[in-house]
């Protein structure tokens, strides 16, 4: 596919600029400071989308925690999704622990699911999701999560760990494709 980032960027639209990303973010940490506040969870970063929340996220989050990944999609570099794919599932170790999953983005509620149902399958003990954006659809999705930043329009966005042809993520606000 011969696509232009730059020009894929100049005919989007701003949807939260770069100050509303990071309010959001210090909103959740605050949230998540008083959930875990007597609690060690061990903390799942959806990669490779989640890892621009994640790293905003860490240093502002007040209680010891362990850190792990995991990667499972369903985009595979296009605007469409697909089936989950797992690349890399949890680890055994969230056996009777509290998990804190952290995504860039609630979609259509596959993914975060099926990231959960693994997680109860390997007997995590709590288990809680914190996404950066949650897309506002609709039609009922499978899966909600328990901590939202922002709330985008039904529209392909990125930015903030959101890719376009697996461009932009890079950048510290987010945007949207314009309807045609």
């Amino acid at each position: 596919m011969d696509v232009n980032p730059h020009q894929i960027l100049l005919q989007s639209e701003l949807i939260h600029s770069e100050l509303a990303v990071n309010q959001a973010i210090i909103n959740l940490a605050a949230a998540l400071n008083l959930h875990y506040a007597e609690a060690s969870p061990v903390v799942l970063c959806v990669m490779g989308g989640g890892v621009y929340f994640t790293g905003q996220l860490l240093p502002k989050l007040q209680f010891p925690l362990e850190f792990d990944y995991i990667q499972a999609t369903r985009y595979q570099g296009s605007t469409q999704g697909k089936n989950v794919e797992w690349i890399v599932k949890p680890k055994a170790s969230i056996a009777n622990r509290n998990v804190l999953i952290l995504d860039d983005i609630l979609d259509e509620g596959f993914t975060i699911e099926a990231i959960v149902d693994q997680c109860k399958h390997l007997g995590a003990k709590e288990i809680e999701t914190a996404v950066l954006v949650e897309k506002k659809l609709n039609k009922i999705k499978p899966s909600s999560a328990n901590y939202v930043g922002l709330n985008v329009p039904d529209r392909y966005v990125f930015g903030c760990g959101m890719d376009i042809y697996g461009w932009w993520r890079n950048l510290p606000a987010i945007y949207a494709l314009k309807n045609v």
